[in-house]
C-alpha cells in the first residue's frame, strides 16, 4: 500500500487568519517503507515570517521571497500525493493549512479519509509524551540532526516513527509476499531472476576434505544425507 508521510512549516498557526505554508516535505512508503521518492518545495508565503515562526524553523522572509508561490507548486504536489493516505503527526494542523491553500487555487482539498494521524495512533498506543522527538526517542530513531523544525526532514523521521507505530517492520519479514502497487504511481520492486547460478564458493580440496571428515562419523544417518541428492549444496546466494 503506498502512503505520504507529510510535515509542513508555516508562517503562524492560525490557516484562516493569514497564515501559509512556507515548506512541505513528503516522503513516499510502500508497505510502510520508504521507496527513496520524496516531494520538497519552499514556498513564498506573500506576506512577513514573523519572528516566532522563524524561531522555530529558520525560514525568513528573505530566503522565502524568490522561491515558487503555492499556486505554482499545487499541481505538482497533488500529484504526488494522488488518492493514497496522507500520514502526518498533529494531521489536522497540516493539512487545515493544505487545504487551505489548495481552496485558494481552486482545487479540490485533501479528503478526510486519505488522512492517518500518527499523534492520535502514539496517544492510543502509548501514554505521553507524544511529540515527535519523544516518539524518536522512544524508538531509538536518530533524531540529533533536527536542531530546528524542518519539514523534509520531519517527515523522513515521522517515516521511521510510523514503521514502528503501526509493526510495520515486522511485516517487512514475511516472505514471498509481493508488495502491492497503488493507482497512483506507487512502485512495486520485483528482483527478477539471476541469469545464471553463482559459481560454489567451495573449493574441490574444500569439498575432498569435507567427505574424509564426513567419513569419520559411525553414524549412517550423517553420510545418508551427505551423499543425497535432495541435500542443498553451499553456494553464494
Amino acid at each position: 500500500m503506498r502512503e505520504i508521510i507529510l510535515d509542513t512549516e508555516t508562517t503562524g498557526l492560525n490557516a484562516n487568519g493569514g497564515d501559509r505554508v512556507v515548506e512541505i516535505g513528503a516522503v513516499e512508503v510502500l508497505n510502510a517503507i520508504p521507496t527513496g521518492n520524496t516531494f520538497h518545495v519552499y514556498i513564498n508565503p506573500e506576506r512577513d515570517m514573523p519572528d516566532e515562526a522563524f524561531r522555530v524553523h529558520g525560514l525568513s522572509a528573505e530566503f522565502l521571497a524568490d522561491k515558487p508561490k503555492f499556486a505554482e507548486v499545487a499541481a505538482g504536489f497533488a500529484a504526488f500525493l494522488g488518492d493514497d493516505n496522507l500520514v502526518a503527526h498533529n494531521a489536522s494542523f497540516d493539512v487545515g493549512f493544505l487545504d487551505a491553500e489548495l481552496a485558494r487555487c481552486n482545487l479540490p482539498t485533501i479528503g478526510q479519509h486519505q488522512v492517518v494521524d500518527t499523534l492520535q495512533i502514539a496517544r492510543r498506543k502509548h501514554g505521553g509524551p507524544n511529540s515527535l522527538d519523544a516518539l524518536c526517542s522512544r524508538y531509538g530513531v536518530d533524531a540529533s540532526r533536527r536542531t530546528k523544525h524542518g519539514a523534509l526532514l520531519d517527515a523522513e523521521l515521522l517515516a521511521e516513527v510510523y514503521l514502528e507505530l503501526t509493526g510495520g517492520r515486522q511485516a517487512t519479514f514475511v516472505l514471498g509476499a509481493d508488495s502491492g502497487r497503488s493507482n497512483s504511481g506507487g512502485i512495486a520492486v520485483k528482483h527478477p531472476p539471476r541469469p545464471a547460478p553463482l559459481a560454489p564458493r567451495l573449493t574441490e580440496a574444500e569439498r575432498e576434505a569435507h567427505a574424509t571428515f564426513m567419513a569419520t562419523f559411525k553414524f549412517s544417518i550423517w553420510k545418508d544425507l551427505d551423499d543425497s541428492e535432495d541435500t542443498p549444496r553451499i553456494a553464494a546466494e
